[in-house]
């Protein structure tokens, strides 16, 4: 059973624009309802696509330069980064099948 790892700026540049695979990078706060509400979702596809995508979990509070540098506004917001760039940006929350289709897009293209 795979969960979202927490990364924070000191570690971004290595876990997530260096990673080998798909990451998807769940930018929320511990006081954000939606970002409570997408977590068990994400949590779920952290399973589903265990081995072909890595999760990630950044807390915009305690990195709010990372979450200033790729544009992060509302939470939640998601986005997936492939060969360490943004290749799909959600925000707010979304159903798993629409977070599904996203991920299968950035491991085609």
């Amino acid at each position: 059973m795979s969960k979202p790892t927490e990364v924070n700026e000191a570690k971004f540049d290595e876990m997530v624009l260096k990673a080998k695979t798909p990451v998807l990078v769940d930018f929320w706060a511990p006081w954000c309802g939606p970002c409570r509400m997408v977590a068990p979702i994400v949590d779920e596809l952290s399973d589903e696509y265990d081995g072909k995508v890595s999760f990630m979990k950044l807390n915009v509070d305690d990195n709010a330069g990372i979450a200033s540098k790729y544009g992060v506004m509302s939470i939640p917001t998601l986005i997936i980064f492939k060969d360490g760039q943004p290749v799909s940006n959600l925000v707010g929350f979304r159903p798993k099948p629409e977070l599904k289709k996203s991920i299968d897009t950035a491991l085609a293209g």
